[in-house]
């Protein structure tokens, strides 16, 4: 570690000392990275008798709300006034897992503006200037096993109990879809294996949030692969399209179509995924890749959007059928490369 990163921690190990009301932020729609960063550090901060709240943008799937002080997360969406004067009260404000204001949707204005120190921690790429003290590695599985690091080098480790754990394994196990990508650094397993020894119960974990599903969840899943996935040969590339039709015939719940943009790599050949999801003014869209095909890149040529090498979210402002056309037209420009990528991966097998 570097000086300069030794002085950032015992800034921020101060800062936490120091502070009589802390707000932690996760990102607009936040996901298992999210949630579990934001309560591994709030529920540290309530072992340390600090006066600790959580504000979340809007509201998050059901399968993450088993995890301790889930309950205690504000919605701005729903409780507005007082998450503002919380923010008012503060005099520290962590962020987790985002690095682009925009991921704060309508808090955005209410955080950045706010008097209390701030902290960023958050490993996706070009981040923006949000905080006084940023703790930012790309290379990493997820926030989550920053957040671990984090606790490590300011001295907050010895506070870890079997819940705080618990936050922090989701976060990585969800953030690496069950340690399928982006986790072969030693270091992240090292982690999970400290994490083990406070008794977390894995097995437990991947049940609640892996298969605690609705029948209407699963015939939606069976729906979408067999009537809505498009297979493009010649790109190595699926999608999947849902219209606000179609997911209100299964009564659709936030996180229903969560992993959905996942399944088409099961097929032979596929190295480029997208999901498409209407929503009422826009399109969300998902992006997934393997070996070096950057679907980083592709959400911030096309769409308002960005992420990781292999994991990508964007935001389209146009039709569904008018943004599956602007994602093929654009795909077809990196024939050669998805190609390329293609044959990589077939030869990483043998």
């Amino acid at each position: 570690m570097t000086q300069e990163e030794q002085t950032k921690y015992k800034q921020a190990a101060d800062w936490i000392a120091a502070s009589r009301k802390i707000i932690i932020v996760p990102h607009y729609n936040p996901d298992g990275d999210a949630i579990g960063s934001c309560l591994a550090l709030h529920n540290i901060f309530l072992h340390l008798g600090k006066d600790v709240n959580s504000i979340a943008p809007n509201e998050f799937p059901e399968f993450l709300q088993w995890m301790k002080s889930t309950s205690d997360i504000l919605l701005y969406t729903k409780d507005k006034d007082r998450a503002d004067q919380l923010l008012d009260e503060a005099d520290l404000v962590i962020m987790v897992d985002f690095s682009s204001k925009r991921r704060m949707d309508k808090l955005e204005d209410k955080v950045l503006g706010c008097q209390a120190k701030k902290i960023n921690i958050d490993h996706h790429p070009e981040p923006e200037e949000l905080a006084d003290l940023l703790f930012s590695d790309v290379s990493v599985s997820s926030t989550a096993e920053l957040i671990y690091r984090f606790l490590k080098q300011t001295d907050l480790l010895s506070r870890m109990d079997k819940d705080i754990a618990s936050c922090i394994f989701t976060g990585i196990m969800t953030d690496t879809g069950c340690f399928s990508h982006n986790s072969s650094q030693p270091d992240t397993f090292k982690i999970i294996s400290h994490l083990l020894e406070y008794g977390i119960d894995k097995d437990f974990i991947f049940a609640s949030v892996y298969q605690d599903y609705s029948e209407n969840r699963m015939r939606l899943l069976g729906y979408a692969l067999s009537e809505k996935m498009t297979i493009l040969p010649g790109l190595h590339t699926a999608y999947i399209s849902l219209s606000m039709k179609e997911l209100e015939r299964y009564e659709h719940q936030l996180g229903d179509t969560e992993g959905f943009v996942n399944y088409p790599f099961s097929i032979r050949g596929i190295i480029c995924t997208a999901l498409f999801i209407e929503k009422e003014d826009h399109i969300k869209i998902s992006l997934r890749s393997r070996g070096g095909f950057s679907v980083n890149a592709l959400a911030r040529e096309i769409y308002i959007g960005g992420g990781h090498r292999n994991a990508a979210g964007a935001t389209a402002y146009d039709s569904l059928a008018g943004s599956i056309t602007t994602f093929i037209n654009q795909l077809n420009y990196h024939e050669a490369e998805l190609k390329q990528t293609a044959i990589d991966v077939e030869k990483g097998k043998h």
